[in-house]
């Protein structure tokens, strides 16, 4: 029996592991090109989340809508709309009308018919849109429902359709403006005009829950954070090496997330997406082929440098919509917005870190499975990370 210690790959049995190298590269090429057939044809921002913001003004005679879009929402409608062959203005203008055709308004109960009555006269800048809906009740609606479903007939990958959110801002003639409320497409967004409730322990609350669940799908949809997550799990051999790489990255991406949202400090896209797919390509390549670095403070340095940067591609669209709040709404949807992060976090790592605990435990004489899962785990991964590097700096 070959006594060899697995854990030392320069000493291993070669004619007892060809057999598990040879699966372990087969399972290692099947990852590599699912992983290439959910980048294949998409942007380079690794989210399916579109975010903007949306300013809703109540009169007695009509409801008003300025929605502000991120310009990744305008690109995705008309790449999988088929409207490429118009202008990129014409592209920017016709959006109000595909806006108009997936954002609905009820007035006590009743849906009211809209119309676009402004669209932008540049492709400068994120596009603003006014859509306008008459209202003949009578005095000011006592409940207005929002419900949206913006882009979510377009598919980001097999199964993963796009998502649009919109930061809202809601002012009824007369009464002080409602702020921070987030409209997705999994649940309408539903203003009764009672000034009592603004500031309320429940209107907070369900401000809060709104961007905890909004912070858990933008981990859940985002491919370049659950890489970057995975890789940092697959090199972690106890529950405390854990804990410090997670607190690491969370402690940095909290703080550029702050100061972005707050306008303190921002970088753009062109360098914030590129270093982002760095970051998975360092990590996930320094799992495979120098291990021993992949642990102790030279680890957590590097989770800590490229967390600032996710930090940063986390705020996304938040930025401009949060620019308009007050400084106490701004800090709770922040607040909140890092909880579900954070939650969405642990839901990846946990069951993650669990199985290959579990593993290693089989393993504890011989570890040839859980050396095999670290190395071609994380060679699978560096490779989608290539695929997105080039993808960012197109």
């Amino acid at each position: 029996m070959c006594i060899a210690e697995w854990h030392r790959p320069e000493h291993r049995c070669r004619p007892q592991t060809s057999k598990l190298q040879a699966r372990g590269l087969r399972l290692g090429l099947v990852l590599f090109c699912l992983l290439i057939w959910t980048f294949w044809g998409a942007t380079a921002k690794a989210h399916p989340v579109s975010q903007g913001a949306m300013e809703v003004a109540i009169f007695p005679d009509r409801i008003e809508v300025r929605a502000t879009v991120s310009s990744e929402e305008v690109l995705v409608a008309v790449a999988y709309g088929g409207q490429n062959k118009l202008s990129h203005l014409d592209q920017v203008r016709g959006h109000g009308r595909y806006l108009l055709a997936h954002l609905r308004i009820l007035a006590d109960g009743k849906a009211l018919e809209g119309r676009v009555v402004r669209v932008p006269e540049q492709d400068s800048g994120r596009p603003t849109y006014e859509l306008q809906y008459p209202w003949t009740g009578g005095g000011l609606p006592q409940r207005i429902v929002l419900q949206q479903d913006v882009l979510r007939e377009f598919e980001f990958a097999p199964g993963n359709p796009w998502e649009a959110s919109y930061l809202v801002r809601i002012s009824p003639q007369g009464s002080p403006p409602r702020e921070g409320l987030l409209l997705t497409s999994r649940e309408p967004l539903i203003f009764d005009s009672d000034p009592a409730q603004d500031g309320s322990t429940a209107d907070k609350v369900h401000k809060a829950t709104a961007f905890v669940r909004h912070g858990i799908l933008h981990i859940l949809t985002g491919y370049d954070h659950l890489l970057f997550v995975g890789a940092l799990v697959l090199a972690v051999v106890s529950l405390w090496d854990l804990i410090k790489v997670v607190s690491a990255f969370t402690l940095a991406h909290t703080i550029t997330l702050a100061l972005a949202a707050l306008d303190v400090f921002r970088l753009p896209p062109l360098i914030v997406e590129p270093m982002i797919a760095a970051s998975i390509v360092f990590v996930a390549a320094q799992n495979a082929f120098w291990p021993k670095q992949s642990r102790g403070w030279s680890r957590l340095l590097v989770a800590f440098f490229f967390g600032l940067f996710h930090g940063l591609g986390f705020a996304g669209g938040l930025l401009d919509a949060l620019s308009e709040m007050r400084a106490a709404g701004a800090a709770l949807a922040i607040a909140a917005f890092s909880t579900g992060v954070e939650i969405g976090h642990q839901i990846v790592v946990l069951p993650a870190f669990l199985g290959l605990s579990r593993l290693r435990r089989r393993d504890a004489d011989a570890p040839r499975h859980s050396w095999l899962v670290q190395r071609y785990g994380s060679v699978a991964i560096s490779l989608a990370g290539m695929v997105y590097l080039v993808s960012a700096l197109r």
